[in-house]
C-alpha cells in the first residue's frame, strides 16, 4: 500500500474537505484527488463519496481511517522516542566505577541526572581500576569513572579533579591526629586493598618514590569501606581516600596520621574507549557531571 497515499487519504478524512486537506499537506487539490483515487484503485475499495461541499467516508473508509490512525500514532512514537534517544534523553548507560566514585560521587551525579533523564535506564558495575579498564574494553561498559588509575593505550581519559590520600589510624593509636615521619608511619601494620586496586598501587609506588620499606600487610580487603572499618576495629593502619575517609574521621571511629614532606594525591577521571563511540546517553551524562563540577567550584 502506498503510504503516501494513505497519509493523503487519512488527511482528508479527517478534516472532511480536500480542500483543507490540499493546504495542510501543502499540495494542490487536484493532487489530492488523483491520490485519493490511486488509493481507492490500489484497494480495490470506495472510500469517500461527495457530501455538501466536502466529503463522506463509506464503511470501507471509515474502517482505513480507524486503522491508519493507529499506524500514524506509532510513526509519530517512533520518531519522537528515536529523537529523544539521539538527543540523550532515553536509553540506557552502563558505568564502571571504582570505589570512591560508586560510593562518594556517582550518586548524588546519578541523582542529579535522573530528575532531567528519568527515561535512561542506569546500570552500575563497582570495580577496581583494573577490572574497570577491561569492561571498557571489551565494550561491556560504555564509560568508566576511576579514581587513581593510569593512562591506558587506545582509552581516552578526561582528567575531573584531584582527591587528597591520608594515612589514618585506630581512634586510640599513638599516632592519631599527631605529625609523623614517614619512616615512623611504616613501622606500623597495614590493612591494604586488593591487587588491582589504585590506591594500593599509588601506595606502593609512594615507598618507591620516598626509598622507604614497602608496607608491612596485615589484612586485604576487596573495598574501600571494608579497610577503613578493619582500622577502625582498632587494627593497622592504612592510606585512603580523603573523601571516604572524612566521615569515619568526624565520627570519631578513626584517626588522621599527618606525615610530613609528604603530600599524596591521586586524579579522579573519566574514561572511555576510543573504539567504542559514545552513545547519545553517555554524552549527555559526561555532560552533566563537567557542569556539576562547575557548579560545585563556584
Amino acid at each position: 500500500m502506498n503510504l503516501h497515499a494513505l497519509k493523503v487519504f487519512h488527511a482528508v478524512a479527517r478534516s472532511g474537505h480536500v480542500t483543507q486537506a490540499a493546504e495542510e499537506l501543502r499540495i494542490s487539490q487536484p493532487a489530492v484527488t488523483q491520490h485519493l483515487r490511486n488509493l481507492e484503485k490500489e484497494i480495490g475499495l470506495k472510500l469517500v463519496r461527495p457530501e455538501g461541499r466536502g466529503i463522506a467516508l463509506t464503511y470501507a473508509g471509515r474502517e482505513l481511517y480507524a486503522l491508519s490512525g493507529k499506524l500514524f500514532a506509532a510513526e509519530r512514537e517512533i520518531e519522537n522516542r528515536m529523537s529523544d534517544i539521539a538527543a540523550g534523553k532515553r536509553g540506557e548507560l552502563t558505568l564502571a566505577v571504582t570505589n570512591l566514585p560508586g560510593t562518594v560521587l556517582l550518586p548524588r551525579w546519578i541523582a542529579y541526572f535522573k530528575t532531567r533523564h528519568e527515561d535512561v535506564a542506569i546500570n552500575v558495575i563497582t570495580v577496581n581500576t583494573r577490572e574497570a579498564f577491561a569492561l571498557l574494553r571489551e565494550h561491556r561498559a560504555d564509560l568508566a569513572v576511576i579514581a587513581g588509575g593510569w593512562e591506558q593505550p587506545r582509552m581516552k581519559w578526561e582528567h575531573l579533579f584531584d582527591e587528597e590520600l591520608w594515612f589514618i589510624v585506630p581512634a586510640g593509636h599513638p599516632l592519631a591526629n599527631r605529625e609523623a615521619s614517614l619512616k615512623e608511619m611504616m613501622e606500623e601494620t597495614f590493612v591494604i586493598r586488593e591487587e588491582g586496586s589504585s590506591t594500593r598501587e599509588r601506595f606502593l609506588s609512594m615507598c618507591r618514590t620516598y626509598n622507604v620499606r614497602q608496607p608491612k600487610i596485615g589484612m586485604q580487603f576487596n573495598g574501600l569501606h571494608e579497610t577503613i572499618r578493619a582500622v577502625g576495629a582498632g587494627y593497622g593502619a592504612n592510606l585512603i581516600s580523603a573523601m571516604a575517609a572524612r566521615e569515619y574521621i568526624e565520627r570519631g571511629e578513626v584517626a588522621r596520621v599527618y606525615v610530613r614532606d609528604v603530600e599524596l594525591k591521586r586524579p579522579i577521571a573519566i574514561c572511555t574507549a576510543e573504539d567504542h563511540p559514545l552513545t547519545p546517553v553517555a554524552e549527555s551524562f559526561i555532560r552533566l557531571i563537567r557542569k556539576k563540577l562547575r557548579e560545585e567550584a563556584v
